[in-house]
């Protein structure tokens, strides 16, 4: 295992947990501010995949897809969190799984209506669809593009999150709601906002991961599981939590896959079991998180 090949694998873990962290963080924060377990989260993820490729192909620009896509899903975010999430916020966890389960195949099923039952591809905007030359190997630009976006998007949220009221607000939600409440902050309406960022950017990860992954009617069981692994090792509520579970599940995904590819599909649940032995909560969870 030469230097060149390690470089090529830690960009490709890399690549893998930027895409796992723009699905997470949306999940962990409602989970850790809301206690909602919302698993129809990668329906969203989907949604934005589908809207995106619907857009790129009518107005032929991938950057409208990646509008397009996390628009659609925050819309439908917040029409989930209107008629049902509000509801379903003090029933629980139990009523909250088979409601947001059953919603993963409504969703599979209107996928499939409206774009029919087969994949589809999303071709690369054309500035990132060369390769560069790192150490002697070849890697894709556009790979190097979902890195930078996840980067530059962490960096913006813990900004919005530290620096902001709206961010102050959604903290001391997180801590303790009853208290903010009592402050006089309007903690349902910071929720919600962020609510419907989480959906956008699951719509975002949807679009970016396009021209990586194929698009088809039920991509987001696939991603499913991983998230809700992120979100596990991380600790939910907090968006320090998300990032650094993603890292941890990227990488362990990547190298598992290469060093030890009999047991590649075990190395993220062993990441876990371990994680959970020593930290039950998970590594950054918010301090009132379950």
């Amino acid at each position: 295992m030469d230097s060149g090949f390690l470089v090529l694998q830690l960009l490709n873990g890399l690549q893998f947990a930027m895409l796992l962290f723009l699905l997470a963080v949306g999940l962990s924060v409602v989970f850790g501010m809301m206690n909602f377990i919302n698993l129809a989260h990668g329906t969203l993820y989907m949604v934005g995949a589908f809207v995106g490729f619907t857009a790129a192909a009518r107005l032929g620009s991938f950057w409208a897809a990646l509008v397009a896509g996390p628009a659609a899903a925050a819309a439908l975010g917040a029409i989930f969190y209107a008629l049902l999430l509000r509801r379903m916020q003090a029933a629980g966890a139990m009523k909250q799984v088979l409601v947001t389960f059953g919603l993963i195949f409504v969703g599979i099923d209107a996928v499939r209506l409206i774009w029919g039952d087969y994949a589809q591809t999303l071709p690369a905007p054309a500035p990132l669809s060369g390769s560069v030359h790192i150490l002697g190997q070849v890697y894709p630009a556009y790979r190097l593009f979902i890195i930078a976006l996840g980067l530059a998007l962490a960096l913006v949220l813990y900004l919005g999150l530290e620096r902001t009221r709206l961010g102050a607000v959604v903290r001391a939600g997180v801590d303790d709601r009853a208290t903010a409440a009592a402050l006089g902050l309007n903690v349902e309406r910071a929720f919600f906002a962020v609510f419907c960022l989480g959906c956008a950017l699951a719509g975002l990860a949807g679009v970016v991961a396009a021209p990586v992954l194929e698009i088809y009617p039920g991509m987001d069981m696939t991603v499913l599981i991983p998230t809700l692994i992120v979100v596990v090792v991380g600790g939910p509520g907090r968006l320090a939590g998300a990032f650094v579970g993603a890292l941890l599940i990227g990488m362990a995904e990547t190298f598992g896959a290469v060093l030890i590819p009999d047991f590649a599909s075990f190395t993220i649940y062993a990441v876990m079991a371990l994680v959970l032995l020593f930290r039950p909560r998970g590594l950054l969870p918010a301090r009132h998180a379950p």
